[in-house]
This record gives structure tokens, C-alpha cells and sequence, in this order.
């Protein structure tokens, strides 16, 4: 067996295998040949013995009987196959049967040898069962690391996504510190409610950044307007209603999945549920249910914090104005998903304050 011991990528002296038959001369005489291998080997006599051993300790793989007393060996393989993933399976019968090679295969054995065998052919089955093992966990292994990479990668970028929309806005130079944080809350309420709704995760992470985005249209309204802390007039009011139309003429034109979702909230998310909002009066799903969400968070957080125009208000008064607008201003069921994940809406607004002036 010398060129497996000179194979440089699987070494044999750290394997440990687990022979499982209710022959013990048969178990004692593999083992022993094993040993001569240097694979250190351990005997059970019963697929019960063989569970014992396998809350004790690890192998590498087991090489089993299939028809014992009790359990048998699929059941064993069952057990593994579910239970300990990393450990490798050879079936060994007395009964040269196609079906039961072919059922054992797709249970996921790595192999399938007949009684009786030499002593070479039987090594040999080992050997190569452990090495195919080591090909597919460092395979996993590899996949496992390319996928966190491409996890970082993909948080980073999005990170950056986020900080360019939020420089931007803030470039704009309509927005102060204290507006800044309501539009950082915004995104972080649409992304749980996303979430709950049931949005890809891709999609989630959109929502967080685009939701930030909603107001990008007040770049085109008047300060004297914007911050004006008295009523509005008529026209004034008017000018207001422009920004949804001003913030999709912004985002429109483009096939970035990120800045479609932002121009659909952007230009929708003043649009009420029963017909009677702006800039298009759409109604019920007319409204893109991305836009449902971010009305929603817009005015919990519009109404949970200080304005020019008034002081926050309790939450318990929040919601019972918000709850006079479900069925009207809000879509009932964003309004029910809403209230289920308002604890979490609560930390957000806790943990993004707004700024204060010193």
C-alpha cells in the first residue's frame, strides 16, 4: 500500500475509522488489518454499540454491515447521513444485490464492497473513502470561505452605497443633522418591515438604503418652504407636493436595481391607500408596496419627533392616529406588519435620535 502512504494530501496517521458487524472475528480481523495501515480502528458489534461510540467520538468513517440484529445498516447510514455529515460510509453485505448497492449509494454512501473480500481489496475501499472525504470537506470548506468573501465584499459594498446616497443628500444641502437621522431612520424602518413581509434579502438591503432616499425630491423645494414653522399656505402646499415628481425625474432612467427601488418610493410613497393622496392619486396595490412601507415609517417617524412646526408626540398618540389612517392613508396589512415589528422600530428610533442643536 505504499502509494497511498506516499499520497501527500491524505494522511492516513490522523484517520480513524469505525467497523460495525455483528461478526466480531470479522471486526477484530479488519481492524487488525487496519492497524498495519497505521489507521487507528475501533470495533462495534451492533448498530446500538456503533451509536454509543459515535457520542463519544469522532471518525472519519465507518464501514458497516448492512444486515445485523436490531438496526441494520441503513439505518445506521440514515443516522449518519443525518447526524454527523463529515463522517464517510462504506456498506459491506454478504448479498450481491444491484438494488440495495443502488439505495445505499443514494443515502449517501460512499461506497459499497462485498463479502467476503481480501484483505488489499478491503484497504484499498478505505483509502479511497477517505480520501474522497477529504476532497469534499475541503470542497465545502473552500466554498464556505469564497462565500464569506463574497458576503464581506457584498456588505461592503453596500455599506458604500449607503454612505454615498446618504453624502449625497446631505450634499444637497436640504437636509441639516437632525433631518439626516430621520432619513437614516427611514431606510432602517423600511428594511424590518421588508424583512417581515417576506423580501429577498437582496432586496432588503435595497430597501435600507433606497427608503433613505424618499425625500431626494425636496432638493427642488424652496427653504423658506421646507422649514417654515408655521401653517402652510395653499400654494405653498402645492410647491410640497411637487417633490415626488421632482425626486423621480432625479432617480428615473436607470437599470440599477438599488435607484429603480428609490424612484419607485420616492415617487409614491405620499400615495394613500384609498385614493386620495399625491402626486398620481393611486389607490390599494396601484401603489407599489415598497411605497406602502415607507408611508408608513414616514409618518411614525414624522410624528415620534420634534418638527419645526410641533414637538414629538407620546407613542401612545402616534398610534392612535396612525391607527385612524389604517384602511385610508395605510395599506391594512403593511399597517398590521407594522405593529408586529414596532419593538424593533423603537430601538432604531432610540439608537438614531435626532441631533440636537448645542
Amino acid at each position: 500500500m505504499d502509494i497511498y502512504r506516499n499520497r501527500k494530501l491524505l494522511d492516513i496517521s490522523t484517520a480513524k475509522v469505525l467497523v460495525v458487524d455483528d461478526e466480531q472475528e470479522l471486526c477484530e480481523m479488519v481492524a487488525r488489518w487496519l492497524a498495519r495501515e497505521g489507521i487507528t480502528c475501533h470495533t462495534a458489534f451492533s448498530v446500538d454499540d456503533a451509536l454509543s461510540l459515535l457520542r463519544r467520538e469522532s471518525y472519519d468513517l465507518i464501514v458497516s454491515d448492512i444486515m445485523m440484529p436490531g438496526k441494520t445498516g441503513i439505518d445506521l447510514l440514515n443516522i449518519v447521513s443525518h447526524n454527523f455529515p463529515e463522517t464517510a460510509m462504506i456498506m459491506a453485505t454478504a448479498v450481491d444485490k444491484r438494488e440495495t448497492a443502488v439505495l445505499t449509494l443514494e443515502k449517501g454512501a460512499f461506497g459499497y464492497i462485498i463479502k467476503p473480500f481480501s484483505r488489499n481489496e478491503f484497504v484499498i475501499n478505505i483509502f479511497n473513502a477517505l480520501e474522497r472525504r477529504r476532497i469534499v470537506l475541503e470542497h465545502g470548506r473552500d466554498e464556505a470561505v469564497l462565500e464569506q468573501k463574497v458576503r464581506e465584499r457584498t456588505a461592503e459594498i453596500r455599506q458604500r452605497e449607503e454612505e454615498i446616497a446618504l453624502k449625497l443628500i446631505s450634499a444637497s444641502g436640504y437636509r441639516d443633522e437632525e433631518t439626516g437621522e430621520h432619513i437614516k431612520r427611514i431606510g432602517l424602518y423600511g428594511e424590518i418591515m421588508a424583512a417581515e413581509i417576506g423580501w429577498s434579502e437582496q432586496k432588503v438591503q435595497y430597501m435600507r438604503i433606497a427608503g433613505t432616499m424618499h425625500d431626494v425630491g425636496k432638493i427642488g423645494i424652496p427653504d423658506n418652504i421646507l422649514r417654515k414653522p408655521g401653517k402652510l399656505t395653499r400654494e405653498e402646499f402645492e410647491q410640497i407636493k411637487q417633490h415626488p415628481t421632482i425626486g423621480k425625474k432625479i432617480l428615473e432612467g436607470t437599470d440599477i436595481p438599488l435607484i429603480r427601488l428609490a424612484e419607485e418610493i420616492a415617487a409614491f410613497h405620499h400615495e394613500k391607500w384609498d385614493g386620495s393622496g399625491y402626486p398620481d392619486g393611486l389607490s390599494g396595490n396601484e401603489i407599489p408596496e415598497s411605497a406602502q412601507i415607507i408611508a408608513v415609517a414616514d409618518v411614525y417617524d414624522a410624528l415620534s419627533n420634534d418638527r419645526v412646526y410641533r414637538a414629538a408626540l407620546p407613542e401612545a398618540e402616534v398610534l392612535e392616529i396612525m391607527n385612524q389612517g389604517k384602511g385610508s392613508h395605510f395599506s391594512p396589512r403593511i399597517f398590521k406588519v407594522f405593529l408586529e415589528v414596532l419593538p424593533a422600530l423603537r430601538r432604531i428610533l432610540r439608537e438614531h435620535g435626532d441631533r440636537k442643536p448645542k
